[in-house]
């Protein structure tokens, strides 16, 4: 059994590799023609070359991988599976006691050591590779930013709250456009603070430069009492750390597990809806056991009965089953959100679905025939 399960680990993790090689080869073209358009221009931090839009493609192939990770496994596995069969190798290997059982666990092995490197890629890797990928393009832009209207972060105080918006972070670690809304507790804007620029200070609280402060008084008659003033610095106490505006800043689907769970955490503390970091946090925890779901999903191609003929169609049905669930793993995320759906549901639910087609054609394919 031994020797039996190295031959069918070695064929599927060269597979595997090669098909990984060949999408992370594909993406990485179509993210350097996209990268194009800005080589040669000049900005604050020097002229973007040809060997920065190198540098940055190649940040972000962890990215890629992290996505790519599943399907490769399952087109992997399927080309062995059905390779082995049209040469009559899996034969031979089920007459040697390669019972269905025995295959399935030797298939849910190796799936589960996919598993661990998706999960080490997706949580480590790929957040590190992509924060680095975004500074790296700051240094030229001169900023980082997400959408039109930058971040938004909410502190709750004993006395009211903070709203604060950032536009955008500066190579160096500052902020760019930042506007901070005060409150009291029954929701009167007391009030409104905007700079240009704001740093982080080491005592909770941010220093900020450019400052234009307005400050509202509850009206006692018709008129409301405003004061503005212009200063040149302004000391914000507030607990929101650099951490909490760079998750702000990043997409969720490029965080990882632990950022997720901290900002969640921030978010439910301070009362704000945290539905869509909920929903990519479950994600990141079953994205990884969709591993499992492929390499059960390969296993009744093993017993597809042909001798003469390529394997071509069946690897390219796996290559539509792969991409199928990508694109339903990302539906039901956006649907989960627009229903408000259980977060741990709208994660799971692609999964569970292809785990039952799968289970159920290996009950009809492997067991029945």
């Amino acid at each position: 059994m031994r020797t039996i399960r190295r031959l069918i680990y070695g064929e599927v993790l060269a597979s595997v590799g090669y098909v990984t090689l060949g999408f992370l080869a594909l993406f990485f073209f179509f993210d350097f023609v996209d990268e194009l358009q800005s080589i040669g221009k000049n900005s604050l931090g020097g002229t973007y070359q040809v060997r920065h839009a190198l540098l940055y493609v190649a940040l972000r192939v962890p990215t890629h991988w992290y996505e790519l990770l599943p399907i490769a496994v399952l087109i992997g596995t399927i080309f062995v599976m059905a390779r082995l069969a049209q040469s009559s190798e899996y034969t031979i290997l089920r007459t040697s006691g390669l019972g269905p059982w025995r295959a399935l666990n030797t298939l849910l092995g190796l799936g589960a050591m996919f598993v661990v490197l998706t999960f080490a890629v997706g949580d480590y890797l790929a957040p590190l590779s992509e924060r680095t990928a975004q500074i790296v393009k700051a240094r030229f832009e001169g900023r980082v930013s997400i959408g039109q209207t930058g971040a938004w972060l909410k502190e709750k105080l004993p006395d009211g709250s903070y709203a604060a918006n950032i536009s955008a972070l500066s190579p160096d670690g500052g902020m760019r456009g930042v506007r901070v809304f005060e409150f009291d507790n029954d929701g009167f804007m007391r009030a409104l603070t905007q700079a240009d620029s704001a740093r982080f200070g080491q005592d909770n609280a941010w220093n900020m430069t450019g400052v234009s402060r307005s400050e509202f008084a509850r009206p006692t008659s018709e008129q409301a009492n405003v004061v503005r003033r212009k200063l040149d610095s302004y000391r914000l106490p507030t607990a929101i750390n650099a951490e909490m505006v760079s998750v702000a800043l990043l997409k969720p689907d490029r965080m990882s597990t632990v950022d997720l769970f901290q900002y969640i955490q921030h978010l439910e503390t301070n009362g704000q809806t945290a539905q869509r970091y909920e929903i990519e946090f479950w994600r990141k925890v079953f994205y990884p056991l969709s591993c499992l779901v492929m390499v059960v999903l390969a296993l009744p191609f093993a017993y597809l009965h042909f001798r003469s003929g390529g394997i071509t169609a069946y690897v390219f049905g796996g290559v539509m089953i792969g991409i199928s669930f990508f694109l339903l793993n990302n539906v039901f995320g956006y649907i989960g959100n627009l229903r408000n759906w259980e977060p741990w549901l709208a994660a799971a639910s692609p999964g569970l679905l292809y785990m039952l087609m799968s289970l159920g054609a290996f009950g009809w394919l492997v067991l029945r025939r």
